[in-house]
C-alpha cells in the first residue's frame, strides 16, 4: 500500500511541475508580446505626429498636392515597414534602429516641404 500512495504523491508532484512550467512559458510569452507592443507606442506616435503635421500643411496651403502624395506615400513606407518589423512577434533592435531612420528621414521631408516658401490655396 505505501507504494500506491507514494506513486500518486510523485505523480501529483509531476502534474503539479508540468503544470507551473506551462504556466511560466505562456507568461513568458505573453510578456514577449507585451513587451514588443510596449516598444512600439513611440512609432506609433512619432507616425501620428507626422501625419498630423502633413494634415495641417495641406489646410495650411504649404504642402501641394504633388507634395502631399509624396510625403503620404512615405508614411505608408513607413508604416509597411512597422508590419513587417512586428509580422514575427518581435521587434529587433534593427528593425527599431532601421524604423527611426526612416521616421527621421520622413521628418526632414516634411520639414522641408512645408518650409520651401511655396504658398498654395487652402484646400476647402
Amino acid at each position: 500500500m505505501p507504494n500506491t500512495m507514494e506513486n500518486t504523491m510523485e505523480n501529483t508532484m509531476k502534474f503539479h511541475t508540468l503544470v507551473a512550467a506551462l504556466s511560466l512559458a505562456f507568461a513568458g510569452s505573453v510578456f514577449a508580446q507585451t513587451t514588443t507592443q510596449a516598444t512600439m507606442p513611440r512609432v506609433d506616435k512619432r507616425e501620428a505626429n507626422q501625419q498630423q503635421r502633413i494634415d495641417q500643411g495641406v489646410a495650411s496651403g504649404q504642402l501641394n498636392q504633388k507634395e502631399t502624395t509624396r510625403l503620404e506615400n512615405g508614411q505608408a513606407r513607413v508604416n509597411q515597414a512597422e508590419a513587417h518589423a512586428k509580422a514575427d512577434g518581435k521587434v529587433t533592435r534593427r528593425e527599431k534602429k532601421h524604423l527611426d531612420h526612416m521616421q527621421d528621414k520622413q521628418n526632414r521631408s516634411i520639414k522641408r516641404n512645408k518650409h520651401d516658401k511655396q504658398m498654395f490655396k487652402p484646400a476647402g
